[in-house]
């Protein structure tokens, strides 16, 4: 291998390896979010009839 090809191979691993550990982190300080912003609630439209389709 070259030394480019070195380099863009550790870069990668860097990126990958670190974004998973970033993420882990990131989840385990806020692992749930604690309230929904507004207009989130289930209106139940599809429970009035079912949904007709012109095929």
């Amino acid at each position: 291998m070259t030394g480019i090809a070195i380099a863009f191979l550790l870069l990668a691993l860097v990126l990958v390896w670190g974004g998973l550990i970033a993420s882990i982190l990131f989840l385990r300080s806020r692992p749930e979010l604690g309230a929904y912003p507004a207009g989130g609630d289930d209106d139940h439209r599809e429970d009035d009839a079912p949904s007709i389709r012109d095929t």
